[in-house]
């Protein structure tokens, strides 16, 4: 056009074909897949309730702090979920399984320690810090320690846990970048973490460790022959 070359941005290329999808603007921050500081704009999202997509080890996930109600629900509506189904917990560190989790199985804490922080989430019986709403009503919940530095920095820094399921509506595919989830969810969130393409590409393996030996209940990235060692 007359001879001038027009530069565009990175969200210009990426996030250009959601514009006529998402009538409010929709913050999207770029972040490194090693960073060890969490974005302070994301910090403060989580600390006043709001929703949060970010991106973990195996697909983009969609939360919220596990203590603040209102936005537990936002999480569940958004998906289309019914509140009777349980929503992951993500720690930051392993030894929180003892605070968030009770009556914890020698095969329990044998995975943990093999496999946290990865693509392992191990159903434990609850303990009375994570809500019944989080639970789906329920006794148990599926507890992961994320292999990417970004939301074990959240949680972090944040002091509570963060719901960790998957950025997605109920029946759509996991979303493996940041450009999938904000052109499932819109502007139904109020970040977005952008840190690239998720290395796995899967949802987490899911095993059952509330009795020994452990119980596989859903195959992800980590092969079940690895999940029984």
């Amino acid at each position: 056009m007359g001879g001038i070359t027009k530069v565009m941005s990175y969200y210009s290329l990426t996030f250009a074909n959601l514009g006529e999808l998402t009538p409010r603007p929709i913050p999207i921050i770029r972040v490194e897949p090693g960073e060890r500081r969490a974005p302070r704009r994301a910090l403060e999202t989580l600390r006043n309730g709001r929703i949060l997509v970010y991106p973990t080890d195996t697909v983009y996930g969609v939360g919220c702090r596990i203590d603040n109600e209102a936005a537990v629900r936002r999480i569940y509506e958004l998906k289309g979920r019914a509140t009777n189904e349980p929503l992951p917990v993500l720690l930051a560190d392993p030894a929180q399984m003892d605070e968030y989790g009770t009556n914890i199985t020698p095969g329990a804490r044998r995975l943990a320690a093999l496999y946290w922080p990865g693509a392992l989430t191990i159903i434990v019986r609850r303990s009375s810090r994570v809500p019944a709403l989080v639970a789906g009503g329920g006794e148990t919940i599926g507890l992961r320690v994320p292999g990417h530095a970004v939301p074990r920095a959240l949680i972090r820094e944040l002091g509570i846990p963060i719901v960790g399921t998957s950025a997605n509506t109920h029946g759509a595919p996991p979303p493996v970048t940041a450009q999938q989830a904000v052109f499932d969810l819109g502007d139904r969130v109020d970040l977005v973490l952008d840190g690239g393409r998720c290395p796995l590409g899967r949802e987490s393996t899911v095993v059952d460790a509330t009795g020994d030996p452990p119980r596989l209940v859903r195959q992800g990235p980590l092969a079940l022959r690895d999940a029984a060692a």
